[in-house]
This record gives C-alpha cells, structure tokens and sequence, in this order.
C-alpha cells in the first residue's frame, strides 16, 4: 500500500482544517486516480463499437484524405 506522508493544518482552536502533501506522494496519488479511471473507462467501452483491423485502416485512410463520411 502506498505510504502517504501528510503533515496537518489547524486553526487557532486546533481544529484540523487541512492536510498537506509532499508532491512525490500528490503526483503518485494523482497516478493511481488516472489508472484506475483508465481502467474503468476500458471495462466500460462497448465493443459493438471495435472496428476490425480492415475497418479501422478505411477508416483512418478516409481520415487521412479529409473524407469524414
């Protein structure tokens, strides 16, 4: 698990009002946030729309002429 290093912000009357971060555990947060996003992005793609290696490549040369169509 990752270890998360905080340090703790009061107010005057030592109520705790925020947590700070070092950057190298924010960035290593912000990673694992991205991927799992990615992953659920990908569990939830709808496969009736995958073209097929042939399909793809007429898709992309129609993309590659200007012809969106």
């Amino acid at each position: 698990m990752l270890e998360i290093k905080k340090t703790y912000l009061t107010d005057e009357n030592r109520k705790t009002v925020a947590v700070q971060l070092d950057i190298e555990t924010f960035e290593k947060i912000e990673q694992v946030l991205e991927d799992y996003a990615l992953g659920k992005l990908i569990e939830e793609n709808n496969t009736a729309d995958n073209l097929s290696v042939n399909e793809a490549k007429e898709y992309y040369k129609h993309l590659k002429s200007g012809n969106q169509s």
